[in-house]
């Protein structure tokens, strides 16, 4: 029963959060294929460079949207009381948007996703990690180092507001998201990573 229930929570997630609403919202406005665009990824920041900032705004509030989505539900219909499975809600989100089996597995970058989820999960811990990331945004005007950020903040901030058991999921979502971001890595180290709103 209990494997049964952690696969459940794992697939609620994944097919939450594979659904691409960059691409979807996008197509909807007449934009045409995201993917053909800018980065080619899926998520908010791409969005933002097709100067259209409501549907970028749009594109962020649904990625994390999803990811919340996919923990509440575990909680309420599939898992009650049983944290470790609403984990494995909040990571198969991740990696549906990461991954989604309908694009070829090839999606967005998880950032919103992964808030979304933390904010669900452990919701101080997710209001201080969107703080973070807004503040480094603002300040570094770099999405890539804004995510980044606020991702390695979040094992730390899950531990202090949850206790160790909450520690392993979210350090496993933010190394799945540093992974995602290790071209953006190279091009920060090489002072090559463009400031938000860049059309390039």
């Amino acid at each position: 029963m209990s494997a049964a229930m952690g696969a459940a929570c794992f697939a609620l997630g994944y097919l939450l959060g594979a659904i691409p609403f960059g691409l979807l919202l996008t197509r909807l406005a007449g934009i045409g294929d995201i993917r053909a665009i800018g980065s080619g990824n899926i998520g908010a920041t791409n969005v933002l460079r097709t100067g259209r900032r409501g549907l970028a705004a749009a594109t962020l509030l649904l990625d994390a949207a999803k990811g919340a989505a996919a923990v509440l539900l575990a909680r309420l219909w599939l898992a009650p009381g049983l944290p470790a499975f609403l984990w494995l809600a909040a990571l198969g989100a991740v990696i549906g948007h990461v991954f989604p089996l309908w694009l070829g597995f090839r999606g967005g970058k998880g950032v919103a996703t992964a808030l979304g989820v933390l904010l669900a999960a452990v919701w101080p811990a997710g209001v201080l990690a969107c703080v973070i990331w807004l503040l480094a945004a603002v300040i570094g005007r770099r999405s890539s180092l804004a995510a980044l950020i606020a991702l390695a903040a979040s094992p730390f901030l899950t531990f202090a507001f949850a206790g160790a058991g909450a520690v392993a999921p979210s350090l496993a979502i933010a190394a799945l998201i540093f992974w995602r971001h290790r071209a953006n890595i190279a091009r920060l180290l090489a002072g090559t990573e463009p400031r938000i709103g860049a059309q390039t």
